[in-house]
């Protein structure tokens, strides 16, 4: 009996194969792959040239951690739409800092800024899971209220780079065995959050509220502290951001971050997490912030016009959302039809 169970039990191999294979993000990762060998053959420098290796790398990473924070947000069945703005702010105020202290150690404008988003997404979790207002009404009204702030701040002045120190400059540029620093930082944040998602039981219970908070409610779980704690984790994700646009780019202006808000949706959507809550990973999330910003470079090599570029990303995100619905369906009716079998 053990030697006919063990010859019909698959392998391990072949079942972790399987498990890969069939994940939703594997989907989004190859469908990267063909648009990296795609533009590849059209152009072979997209890749190998040290200018477009280093793009492919470097330009996803400050979408790759706003998407990451995004992406714990919506699990809770909500949405945070003023992450722009908490990047712009926090990039002007790190400018700001080297301004005012130009000797000021930059690894404490580092953490100012990282405090700042902390603190904007703080104010986001109170107001929704404190006082119960929808996060889809409370963001976008920050959103509008963080920019005001900004551009009440910084006027039409901006930050050049001669403003900032050049070791805190290089963290945009400079590479670690030719991999950015930016990059490497946005994969350790993303295996950091990957990992308490899987393994930890507060993430897990992020899951469990996206799926059904009223019975989360009921089960007991801290519904309230959870969603307030991913609006703050959000926040500080992009203060973060922010502070590496300021490295990244050199120059920050009032207008610093707009329209991030929507790339970082639409990285989490593209990348499996479901918009109603509940499913998804942060992995997936970072695949469709990368392929997000793959495409969009991509795609006039390939002699695709502009306004297909953009048609390209809405057809993305509309069969992201649709390929959720039908999953979600398919998922309800399977368990339907076992439960019906068992009695």
């Amino acid at each position: 009996m053990s030697v006919a169970s063990s010859a019909r039990r698959p392998s391990p191999v072949l079942s972790g194969l399987r498990s890969v294979v069939t994940a939703r993000e594997f989907g989004i990762f190859l469908a990267l792959a063909l648009v990296i060998v795609a533009a590849t053959v059209r152009n072979p420098s997209f890749v190998f040239s040290n200018d477009g290796s280093r793009d492919l790398l470097l330009t996803p990473a400050i979408l790759v951690l706003l998407a990451i924070g995004q992406a714990i947000v919506i699990i809770t069945r909500n949405v945070d739409l003023s992450v722009g703005s908490i990047l712009g702010l926090s990039a002007y105020l790190v400018g700001s800092i080297f301004v005012a202290a130009p000797g000021l150690p930059y690894p404490l404008a580092i953490l100012a800024g990282v405090l700042l988003g902390a603190l904007l997404g703080l104010v986001n979790g109170a107001l929704i899971a404190i006082a119960k207002v929808p996060a889809l009404v409370i963001t976008l009204g920050t959103l509008y209220a963080f920019r005001g702030i900004n551009v009440l701040w910084a006027g039409g002045d901006r930050i050049n780079a001669g403003d900032m120190p050049d070791d805190f400059l290089a963290l945009g540029t400079a590479r670690l065995l030719g991999v950015p620093y930016l990059s490497l930082l946005a994969l350790a944040v993303l295996v950091a959050a990957g990992w308490y998602l899987r393994n930890l039981r507060s993430g897990r219970e992020l899951y469990a509220i996206g799926s059904d908070p009223a019975a989360a409610n009921l089960y007991g779980l801290p519904v309230t502290r959870r969603v307030f704690a991913a609006f703050v984790v959000s926040g500080a994700l992009a203060g973060l951001a922010g502070v590496l646009y300021a490295a990244r780019y050199g120059t920050v202006s009032s207008q610093a971050g707009s329209g991030f808000e929507l790339n970082a949706v639409a990285a989490a959507v593209i990348g499996g997490v479901a918009i109603f809550g509940g499913s998804g990973t942060v992995w997936g999330a970072a695949i469709g912030a990368v392929l997000l910003l793959t495409i969009n470079r991509a795609l006039p090599i390939l002699g695709v016009p502009a306004f297909w570029q953009r048609a390209v990303v809405g057809g993305l995100i509309i069969g992201a959302i649709i390929l959720d619905r039908v999953l979600a369906v398919r998922q309800s009716r399977r368990l339907l039809a076992e439960r019906e079998g068992g009695s």
